[in-house]
């Protein structure tokens, strides 16, 4: 008979045998968990799907007051397969959708999203009326985002705050039924803020302003395409807000009330744009001013009294021309700098206006333009 060592021996060499064995087996599966393809078809799937760093999204319906969250793994992928819409029934602050994180690859396939903003229209947008959920999507990620459509948003359409490098393209923001209707305002395409490395090409804007660059550090706007509302903005520049690296090339802006505008906030402290460049763009039709520079910018609008608290430095027009095209009431370039805030080198060899008034400069010392 064995001796009772044996037997504890063999049950000792047994149970470490099994544990060599089924550690890893729970490790592979933790792993093949992380690579997982998770599919949502309703608001109820969203918690599992982003344990997995494939993800698609079918049609479905987003129930109001619920923003659909994707905190996603790094290195996710998401597909979007089927028209995605924002259900009605309430007033609430938003946003509709948000996703965050790194090294992402977002398709989406140029489903629609539909934010129904028809249901909160009320003409007055953000600055009172009705609560209307804002943004409709807002972007935390890095890495790429291609063809997503946003039809409608209540308010501001995309809000983006990347981190690190990240490239939209071919997106869609769809207001025109707002504009016809005078009920849409403020629904900005893409309003920037706390953005490093951004670049948006070849996107579709059919709203307020195409783009309201807040905050930022190396951005590109590139072969997209503006219509209506008040054209590419860096600003309004406030308190804290920095842009510095900014390239505006190749794009059209059509039927807009500014074509290229900056603007600043009287008295605005920690802030500055700096290193800004135009080039090869169109712009056409518009009703107020092709090119616009102001440092008298406040709540109420502008003042007409600059200040010097917010320094503009290096903005230039050059490499392929930029046309401007306004219509017969309109001013063609308004430039109003504080007394010594507007400094660097503004060359606008490369900038050709027509159509309306000459407009005026005041204290910016441009080269290769003049009114």
């Amino acid at each position: 008979m064995p001796s009772s060592y044996s037997l504890l021996g063999f049950a000792t060499l047994w149970a470490l045998a099994a544990a060599s064995h089924s550690a890893p087996a729970r490790l592979d599966e933790a792993h093949l968990g992380k690579r997982c393809t998770g599919t949502i078809s309703s608001y109820s799937d969203v918690a599992a799907a982003i344990k997995c760093t494939t993800i698609n999204i079918e049609a479905f319906t987003v129930p109001v007051g619920k923003t659909l969250t994707l905190n996603l793994l790094k290195g996710t992928t998401v597909n979007v397969l089927g028209e995605v819409t924002f259900a009605t029934g309430k007033d609430w602050a938003g946003p509709l959708a948000l996703v965050k994180g790194t090294d992402i690859t977002f398709n989406g396939n140029s489903h629609k999203w539909n934010g129904n903003g028809a249901y909160w229209w009320d003409g007055e947008g953000s600055n009172g009326g009705r609560t209307k959920p804002r943004p409709m999507f807002k972007v935390e990620i890095s890495g790429s985002m291609s063809d997503v459509y946003l039809l409608n948003p209540p308010v501001q359409a995309f809000s983006v705050s990347n981190p690190a490098a990240l490239t939209i393209s071919g997106a869609t923001v769809d207001v025109a039924a707002g504009n016809k209707s005078k009920g849409g305002h403020n629904t900005d395409g893409f309003d920037v803020s706390s953005s490093t490395g951004l670049t948006i090409t070849g996107a579709y804007v059919n709203n307020q302003d195409c783009i309201a660059i807040n905050d930022a550090t190396t951005l590109v706007f590139e072969k997209s395409t503006c219509n209506g509302g008040h054209g590419i903005s860096i600003g309004s520049i406030k308190t804290g807000k920095n842009v510095n690296g900014v390239k505006i090339s190749n794009n059209k802006v059509t039927a807009s009330a500014n074509g290229l505008r900056i603007k600043t906030y009287v008295g605005a402290t920690d802030a500055s744009v700096a290193n800004v460049v135009y080039s090869g763009n169109t712009i056409t039709g518009c009703t107020s001013y092709g090119v616009v520079i102001e440092q008298d910018y406040t709540n109420s609008g502008a003042t007409g009294s600059p200040s010097n608290t917010v320094s503009i430095k290096g903005v230039s027009f050059t490499g392929v021309e930029t046309t401007v095209a306004v219509g017969s009431k309109a001013k063609e370039v308004y430039v109003l700098c504080g007394s010594s805030s507007c400094t660097g080198t503004w060359d606008w060899s490369k900038l050709s206006t027509s159509g309306g008034s000459a407009g005026s400069i005041k204290n910016a010392k441009i080269t290769g333009y003049t009114v």
